[in-house]
């Protein structure tokens, strides 16, 4: 359920109260008055699929974005019925835009996170370990510009688009300076044998692109982004780690050992994984968008 907050002038809380009360899906109106500058807060809840409708309501008011609030808070009441709250757990449109706003910008934590995921990562195409690369996949966060790409995109809106690839461009190339760095430092302190030959790596697919390489991708991508929609990105992002993680270290590592040819092989297939993710998962937004009604979202 979301919670919706205005702030209006006198002059346009009736004709704001009469557009929402007139919306499917937004449910007790309420208006009080602001004690701080003498305009009136109005407030209602609304149901995922009417959030759209009722920002376009808002915005035939002329008001600002500064002008209001949408929040979502937990139902944790059981048994509603039709007629009442919603429990459904729906996604607005809003809502996407403005996660993959959220997401689409390299802050400092992403960058420290893929930083721990090469390393982590690097150790485990050393040590031949699946365990590792799999705990550096869960570190990984790079699902999130990776969905709020397939956003910008299927919204038309380019800067949203090209700040979300270029901040996940930018948290592959971390993993792979980090995994670079690992690699290097093993080599300098006379852990990892300067003949280590990292063709004996014992983790298939890194390095070299099949039929199942794209496919893998492809279903990476939908399922990205229904659980970009549904809040599930916690347990999905694991999966979807496992097609740019594990070839963004086998890079950096290859490249420190001076394997040039493997390297290229391994950045040929996170070019593939990383464009079939998008195309993935920004086919199945779009298809969404076209075949659902209006009044259901």
């Amino acid at each position: 359920m979301l919670r919706l907050r205005v702030d209006v002038q006198t002059g346009e809380r009736d004709r704001l109260i009469e557009s929402l009360k007139d919306l499917a899906g937004v449910r007790r109106v309420t208006s009080e008055p602001d004690a701080c500058n003498g305009h009136f807060v109005i407030s209602a809840d609304v149901e995922p699929h009417a959030a759209d409708e009722a920002l376009a309501a808002l915005h035939a008011c002329d008001l600002h974005h500064d002008d209001y609030v949408l929040v979502r808070e937990d139902i944790l009441t059981h048994g509603l019925r039709a007629g009442g709250l919603s429990a459904s757990g729906g996604y607005s449109w809003v809502e996407i835009l403005g996660e993959a706003r959220a997401n689409a910008r390299p802050v400092a934590r992403y960058f420290l996170l893929m930083a721990v995921a090469g390393w982590i990562a690097g150790l485990g195409v050393i040590e031949s370990s699946t365990i590792l690369i799999v705990g550096a996949m869960a570190v990984s966060p790079d699902l999130m510009p990776l969905c709020a790409t397939c956003v910008g995109l299927v919204g038309r809106r380019t800067r949203l688009a090209l700040r979300s690839f270029g901040t996940l461009i930018l948290g592959m190339g971390m993993v792979m300076l980090v995994a670079f760095l690992v690699a290097l430092c093993l080599q300098v302190l006379g852990i990892l044998d300067h003949d280590f030959d990292i063709r004996e790596v014992e983790l298939e697919g890194l390095a070299d692109a099949d039929y199942s390489t794209g496919l893998i991708a492809l279903g990476a991508g939908v399922a990205a982004i229904l659980s970009f929609e549904t809040r599930g990105a916690t347990a999905v992002g694991v999966a979807i780690s496992v097609t740019t993680v594990p070839a963004s270290a086998y890079f950096g590592v290859a490249m420190a050992v001076g394997e040039t040819f493997e390297a290229w092989g391994a950045l040929l297939v996170l070019g593939i994984n990383l464009a079939l993710l998008v195309v993935g998962g920004t086919i199945t937004l779009h298809l969404q968008r076209i075949l659902t009604p209006r009044s259901s979202r």
